[in-house]
């Protein structure tokens, strides 16, 4: 999976949007993360120059599991890392678990958000 490939699927869940958030940030890493959203709230994020992981959300059991299923499979840098996974590519995790893993992160956001922000 490439980037734009990513990209399109992340894209093509209900209601998503895009942004670069830290383009004013000194870290040339975190200038060039790309986040996903759904309501006011990210689901996942992934630098695109580098494209080397992505970090998603999961349930802190889920969590527990996916690191010990996947060497691909990190706590996530700089995020709450009970429930924020970093999940790399080429390695270990296929590309449909990875697409799985985005829609689970996706719906974990999604049913937090207020009835307002779901459209409800």
């Amino acid at each position: 999976m490439d980037v734009e490939e990513f990209r399109e699927y992340c894209l093509s869940l209900n209601g998503v949007y895009e942004k670069m958030p830290f383009l004013n940030v000194s870290d040339k890493y975190s200038r060039d993360v790309l986040c996903f959203y759904v309501g006011s709230k990210w689901f996942c994020y992934v630098n695109i120059e580098v494209f080397d992981r992505c970090c998603l959300k999961s349930t802190p059991e889920d969590a527990i599991v996916l690191r010990e299923r996947y060497v691909g499979v990190q706590p996530a840098w700089h995020m709450n890392k009970r429930m924020w996974n970093d999940v790399y590519f080429n390695g270990d995790v296929p590309d449909s678990k990875i697409r799985e893993l985005v829609k689970r992160s996706y719906d974990i956001v999604f049913q937090s958000l207020s009835k307002k922000e779901k459209g409800i």
